[in-house]
């Protein structure tokens, strides 16, 4: 079938691979006229994932209106604070209805709306089915083809068993879900756990620490997560669990990686202008010290982890502050 996927990248383009390796039809819409030019010319997406080539059943455009008019199903992995402004633009183009598959892993500062949310509120009549994807999925690896698997959430049933089909392969397995909330804020919110992660490499800090941070992180995330109406055996699921010990301990995560460099001695704006690439868990960690606050859910990592990227806290000083709280139960509520 056809696919328009709005986002090219690099997880972008490895879920237009993972896409095209299942036979369907893809267009993949770029914000760049470089990377389009890249794609159609040199097969390969010079920016973003220059070492991976793109088959024939794959062309690029900076074309909004082509990708809505190419498809009735989009995947949208546009940066959070992107995804509404782009989302308005492509739906100006919208005739009928669309099927939206949502692989951003953020959470949007201003609203702390969800993205399945943004894409409700923005295509309402427009929208046929919303399903958001997470899981461990490193784009490099996932783009040469490593065995990957990953979650389809949809309240639409019958739209994520489709997503799972149109998506499978023997390199990439989609397992399904309807918990839509806890699928969304598993994947957003242990980017925020992963930056700390790297702060203590950073920091020269060993094993230990780093196990006893992923097991509090998943923790703290849990909390929030069911506080807002995600299940528990999500939190421990591969949108939870499988995708916090990656990000957290996987040297390709952009997230860790921004931490590492903090916990060196860099400063955020400096870390931030090296990059083309987006490390969602800095905005993330605003929305989600914000959701805590308002729902009055003690997220101790990720207040430290706010501070130090917006207060200009030191990092010992946190890791300080974090092991010298009060004394209490392990599954205290």
């Amino acid at each position: 079938m056809k696919l328009s996927i709005i986002g090219a990248g690099s997880f972008g383009s490895a879920l237009t691979l993972v896409a095209s390796r299942c036979n369907n039809e893809v267009m993949l819409w770029a914000h760049e006229q470089q990377v389009v030019d890249s794609i159609n010319t040199a097969r390969n997406n010079a920016l973003y994932l220059p070492q991976v080539a793109f088959p024939e059943n794959v062309r690029a455009t900076s074309d909004l209106a082509e990708a809505a008019a190419f498809s009735d199903t989009i995947v949208m992995v546009v940066p959070s604070h992107h995804y509404r402004g782009v989302l308005e633009q492509f739906g100006k183009h919208v005739r009928g209805q669309v099927n939206v598959i949502s692989a951003t892993k953020g959470i949007e500062n201003k609203s702390l709306a969800r993205m399945s949310e943004i894409v409700a509120e923005v295509l309402e009549e427009k929208l046929r089915a919303v399903a958001v994807m997470s899981g461990p999925t490193f784009a490099a690896e996932t783009a040469r083809g490593d065995p990957t698997a990953a979650v389809i959430a949809s309240a639409d049933v019958v739209f994520a068993q489709d997503v799972q089909h149109m998506l499978s392969s023997s390199t990439f397995r989609l397992y399904r879900s309807d918990d839509v909330v806890g699928v969304e804020l598993a994947g957003s919110l242990k980017n925020v756990i992963a930056i700390a992660s790297g702060v203590l490499e950073g920091l020269g800090l060993g094993y230990n620490t780093t196990a006893a941070l992923i097991t509090r992180g998943l923790h703290e995330i849990t909390r929030l997560g069911m506080a807002l109406g995600g299940r528990l055996e999500t939190f421990a699921g591969l949108a939870g669990m499988g995708d916090l010990v990656l990000t957290c301990m996987g040297a390709l995560s952009r997230n860790r990686s921004v931490g590492v460099a903090l916990g060196r001695g860099k400063a955020l704006k400096q870390i931030l202008s090296e990059t083309r690439e987006v490390a969602e868990g800095v905005k993330t960690s605003k929305s989600a010290k914000e959701l805590a606050d308002r729902h009055h859910i003690e997220m101790p990592i990720t207040a430290e982890m706010y501070r130090v990227l917006y207060d200009g806290e030191p990092p010992r000083s946190a890791l300080q502050r974090l092991m010298t709280r009060t004394l209490k139960a392990e599954a205290a509520r």
